[in-house]
Protein backbone atom coordinates (compact mmCIF):
# COMPACT_ATOMS: atom_id res chain seq x y z
CA UNK A 1 0.00 0.00 0.00
CA UNK A 2 1.56 3.57 -1.04
CA UNK A 3 0.81 6.54 1.16
CA UNK A 4 -1.75 8.08 -1.43
CA UNK A 5 -3.77 4.91 -0.67
CA UNK A 6 -3.54 4.77 3.08
CA UNK A 7 -4.05 8.40 4.14
CA UNK A 8 -7.69 8.83 3.63
CA UNK A 9 -7.85 5.81 5.64
CA UNK A 10 -5.27 7.50 8.28
CA UNK A 11 -7.00 10.99 8.61
CA UNK A 12 -10.39 8.48 9.66
CA UNK A 13 -8.60 6.88 12.08
CA UNK A 14 -7.08 10.23 13.26
CA UNK A 15 -11.02 11.33 13.27
CA UNK A 16 -12.30 8.12 14.78
CA UNK A 17 -9.92 7.66 17.89
CA UNK A 18 -9.33 11.48 18.64
CA UNK A 19 -5.64 11.43 17.69
CA UNK A 20 -3.33 14.38 17.03
CA UNK A 21 -1.21 13.85 14.11
CA UNK A 22 0.99 16.25 15.09
CA UNK A 23 2.23 13.64 18.17
CA UNK A 24 2.72 11.02 15.52
CA UNK A 25 4.77 12.96 13.60
CA UNK A 26 6.69 14.33 16.27
CA UNK A 27 7.39 10.83 17.20
CA UNK A 28 8.36 9.76 13.51
CA UNK A 29 10.56 13.09 13.98
CA UNK A 30 12.82 11.99 16.99
CA UNK A 31 12.59 7.90 15.56
CA UNK A 32 14.66 9.05 12.60
CA UNK A 33 16.98 11.53 14.57
CA UNK A 34 18.00 8.73 16.67
CA UNK A 35 18.81 6.15 14.09
CA UNK A 36 20.70 8.70 11.95
CA UNK A 37 23.82 7.01 12.26
CA UNK A 38 22.03 3.49 12.40
CA UNK A 39 21.97 0.73 9.92
CA UNK A 40 18.98 1.38 7.97
CA UNK A 41 17.18 -1.39 5.96
CA UNK A 42 16.04 -0.20 2.65
CA UNK A 43 12.93 -1.13 0.70
CA UNK A 44 15.08 -3.89 -1.81
CA UNK A 45 16.40 -5.29 1.56
CA UNK A 46 12.83 -6.28 2.42
CA UNK A 47 11.56 -7.41 -0.46
CA UNK A 48 14.40 -9.77 -0.31
CA UNK A 49 12.92 -11.32 2.20
CA UNK A 50 9.22 -11.80 1.95
CA UNK A 51 8.21 -14.47 -0.24
CA UNK A 52 5.66 -15.45 -1.74
CA UNK A 53 3.74 -16.91 1.51
CA UNK A 54 3.87 -15.12 4.80
CA UNK A 55 3.01 -16.11 8.59
CA UNK A 56 2.05 -13.09 10.81
CA UNK A 57 2.20 -13.75 14.29
CA UNK A 58 -0.13 -11.62 16.38
CA UNK A 59 -0.57 -10.81 19.82
CA UNK A 60 -2.56 -13.79 21.27
CA UNK A 61 0.06 -16.08 19.73
CA UNK A 62 1.07 -18.49 22.58
CA UNK A 63 3.19 -21.38 23.53
CA UNK A 64 0.74 -23.70 22.40
CA UNK A 65 0.94 -22.75 18.67
CA UNK A 66 4.31 -23.32 18.38
CA UNK A 67 4.36 -26.97 16.90
CA UNK A 68 1.46 -25.47 14.50
CA UNK A 69 3.91 -22.96 13.40
CA UNK A 70 6.69 -24.48 13.16
CA UNK A 71 5.19 -27.52 10.90
CA UNK A 72 3.65 -24.12 8.84
CA UNK A 73 6.80 -22.41 8.19
CA UNK A 74 9.21 -23.95 5.69
CA UNK A 75 8.75 -22.12 2.54
CA UNK A 76 7.10 -19.15 4.19
CA UNK A 77 8.58 -15.98 5.60
CA UNK A 78 7.84 -15.30 9.56
CA UNK A 79 6.75 -11.90 10.57
CA UNK A 80 6.14 -11.22 14.35
CA UNK A 81 3.53 -8.24 15.21
CA UNK A 82 4.15 -6.60 18.40
CA UNK A 83 4.78 -8.74 21.77
CA UNK A 84 4.56 -12.27 19.41
CA UNK A 85 8.54 -11.44 18.96
CA UNK A 86 8.27 -12.08 22.80
CA UNK A 87 6.99 -15.19 22.75
CA UNK A 88 8.30 -16.83 19.86
CA UNK A 89 11.66 -15.58 21.41
CA UNK A 90 10.76 -17.66 24.29
CA UNK A 91 10.50 -20.69 22.25
CA UNK A 92 13.59 -20.48 20.23
CA UNK A 93 11.76 -18.98 17.15
CA UNK A 94 13.28 -15.75 15.79
CA UNK A 95 11.57 -14.28 13.37
CA UNK A 96 12.08 -13.17 9.58
CA UNK A 97 11.01 -9.88 10.20
CA UNK A 98 9.95 -8.21 13.95
CA UNK A 99 7.40 -5.40 12.97
CA UNK A 100 6.96 -3.46 16.87
CA UNK A 101 5.89 0.07 18.49
CA UNK A 102 8.15 -1.13 21.24
CA UNK A 103 5.46 -1.65 23.63
CA UNK A 104 5.78 -5.44 25.23
CA UNK A 105 9.34 -6.74 26.68
CA UNK A 106 11.65 -4.70 24.13
CA UNK A 107 14.68 -6.48 25.75
CA UNK A 108 13.24 -9.80 24.01
CA UNK A 109 12.83 -8.00 20.61
CA UNK A 110 16.00 -6.52 20.50
CA UNK A 111 17.18 -9.75 20.99
CA UNK A 112 15.46 -11.30 18.17
CA UNK A 113 16.83 -8.69 15.92
CA UNK A 114 20.46 -9.50 17.32
CA UNK A 115 19.88 -13.19 16.61
CA UNK A 116 19.20 -12.36 12.79
CA UNK A 117 15.43 -11.01 12.86
CA UNK A 118 15.12 -7.54 10.68
CA UNK A 119 13.63 -4.92 13.21
CA UNK A 120 10.76 -2.51 11.72
CA UNK A 121 10.06 -0.04 14.22
CA UNK A 122 7.10 2.32 14.27
CA UNK A 123 6.99 5.53 15.59
CA UNK A 124 3.28 7.05 16.79
CA UNK A 125 2.06 9.80 19.33
CA UNK A 126 1.89 7.24 22.55
CA UNK A 127 5.54 5.63 22.23
CA UNK A 128 7.93 8.38 21.64
CA UNK A 129 9.04 7.32 25.63
CA UNK A 130 9.59 3.99 24.26
CA UNK A 131 12.14 4.94 21.27
CA UNK A 132 14.05 7.45 23.41
CA UNK A 133 14.48 4.26 25.77
CA UNK A 134 14.88 1.90 23.37
CA UNK A 135 16.57 2.16 20.01
CA UNK A 136 19.36 4.02 21.42
CA UNK A 137 20.64 0.40 22.00
CA UNK A 138 19.67 -1.46 18.72
CA UNK A 139 23.35 -1.60 16.87
CA UNK A 140 21.65 -4.28 14.57
CA UNK A 141 19.99 -3.32 10.79
CA UNK A 142 16.38 -1.77 11.38
CA UNK A 143 13.45 -0.25 9.41
CA UNK A 144 11.60 2.81 10.66
CA UNK A 145 8.22 3.30 10.09
CA UNK A 146 5.71 5.77 10.47
CA UNK A 147 2.11 5.81 9.58
CA UNK A 148 2.18 9.47 8.68
CA UNK A 149 3.61 11.08 6.14
CA UNK A 150 7.10 9.11 4.98
CA UNK A 151 10.30 10.16 3.39
CA UNK A 152 13.40 8.78 2.26
CA UNK A 153 14.55 7.04 5.62
CA UNK A 154 10.56 6.81 6.96
CA UNK A 155 8.61 4.17 5.09
CA UNK A 156 5.04 3.87 5.88
CA UNK A 157 3.20 0.66 3.98
CA UNK A 158 -0.41 1.27 5.69
CA UNK A 159 -1.41 -0.19 8.58
CA UNK A 160 -2.32 1.04 12.19
CA UNK A 161 -1.99 -1.63 14.94
CA UNK A 162 1.56 -4.20 14.60
CA UNK A 163 -0.64 -6.50 13.80
CA UNK A 164 -1.97 -5.26 10.25
CA UNK A 165 1.08 -3.26 9.98
CA UNK A 166 2.69 -6.32 8.64
CA UNK A 167 -0.27 -7.81 7.03
CA UNK A 168 0.01 -4.45 5.34
CA UNK A 169 4.14 -4.62 4.98
CA UNK A 170 3.77 -8.38 3.30
CA UNK A 171 1.31 -7.61 0.65
CA UNK A 172 3.33 -4.08 -0.29
CA UNK A 173 6.03 -6.71 -1.05
CA UNK A 174 4.09 -8.61 -2.97
CA UNK A 175 2.90 -12.14 -0.60
CA UNK A 176 -0.32 -13.16 -1.82
CA UNK A 177 -0.95 -16.07 0.95
CA UNK A 178 -1.25 -14.61 4.42
CA UNK A 179 -1.68 -16.96 7.47
CA UNK A 180 -2.89 -14.91 11.05
CA UNK A 181 -2.14 -16.85 13.70
CA UNK A 182 -2.68 -15.33 17.24
CA UNK A 183 -4.85 -12.73 15.78
CA UNK A 184 -7.98 -12.35 17.95
CA UNK A 185 -9.86 -9.32 17.31
CA UNK A 186 -12.44 -9.59 20.10
CA UNK A 187 -9.93 -10.34 22.95
CA UNK A 188 -7.16 -8.12 23.10
CA UNK A 189 -4.16 -9.37 25.09
CA UNK A 190 -4.58 -7.82 28.31
CA UNK A 191 -1.60 -5.36 29.05
CA UNK A 192 -0.94 -3.86 32.44
CA UNK A 193 -1.97 -0.15 32.22
CA UNK A 194 -4.02 -0.68 28.67
CA UNK A 195 -7.02 1.06 27.88
CA UNK A 196 -8.97 -2.43 26.78
CA UNK A 197 -12.00 -0.90 25.44
CA UNK A 198 -9.54 1.94 23.31
CA UNK A 199 -7.53 -0.98 22.53
CA UNK A 200 -10.66 -2.59 21.40
CA UNK A 201 -11.42 -0.17 19.03
CA UNK A 202 -8.05 -0.29 17.80
CA UNK A 203 -8.46 -3.69 16.75
CA UNK A 204 -11.99 -3.09 15.02
CA UNK A 205 -9.79 -0.93 12.69
CA UNK A 206 -6.93 -3.57 12.24
CA UNK A 207 -9.90 -5.97 11.26
CA UNK A 208 -11.14 -3.97 8.51
CA UNK A 209 -7.65 -2.61 7.06
CA UNK A 210 -6.59 -6.83 6.99
CA UNK A 211 -9.92 -7.97 5.39
CA UNK A 212 -12.27 -5.37 3.90
CA UNK A 213 -9.15 -3.77 2.79
CA UNK A 214 -7.29 -6.85 1.53
CA UNK A 215 -6.87 -6.95 -2.61
CA UNK A 216 -8.75 -9.54 -4.31
CA UNK A 217 -5.65 -11.70 -5.34
CA UNK A 218 -4.49 -11.90 -2.15
CA UNK A 219 -5.59 -15.11 0.35
CA UNK A 220 -5.42 -14.40 4.09
CA UNK A 221 -6.29 -17.47 5.92
CA UNK A 222 -7.03 -17.18 9.89
CA UNK A 223 -6.29 -19.51 12.21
Amino acid sequence: MYFSEWEPVYVKILNDMGIDRSSDETSARSLKLLTINSDIISEDDISGIIKNEVIVAGGNVSSDDMILLKELRPGRTLISAGSAADVLMMNDIVPDIAVTDLDGDAELQKKASASGSVLVVHAHGDNLHLIKEHVKDIKTPIMITTQSRPDIALCNFGGFTDGDRAVCMARHFGAKKITLIGFKFDEPAYKPDTDMVMKKRKLRWAERIIFEMNPDDVEIIQL
